[in-house]
């Protein structure tokens, strides 16, 4: 059980952003986020969308840093993963 978060490649409202998931459950997701002090609302279906100046915080609370690419294989791979055809009304 891992919580991921990849490099903060997404500009979008003057920052730059990151992805948290977890390989594993998205009751450990959401844990972590709380942890973190993340809310609710930055959670997308499958991910909590971060800004980059909270990458070390989130390394530091145990995230592991991964390349975009290993993030979506891991993703997929846990079953977790929300594909763009399924995700409706979501912000993305």
């Amino acid at each position: 059980m891992t919580v991921l978060v990849d490099p903060p490649l997404w500009p979008r409202n003057g920052t730059t952003w990151a992805h948290l998931v977890s390989d594993s459950s998205l009751d450990e997701l959401h844990a972590f986020a709380a942890r973190a002090g993340l809310p609710r609302r930055a959670f997308d279906l499958d991910h909590y969308d971060v800004p980059d100046e909270r990458i070390t915080e989130l390394v530091a609370l145990g995230a592991q840093q991964v390349s975009a690419g290993d993030l979506i294989r891991r993703l997929r791979a846990s079953g977790l993963r929300v594909p763009a055809r399924d995700r409706g009304a979501s912000r993305h």
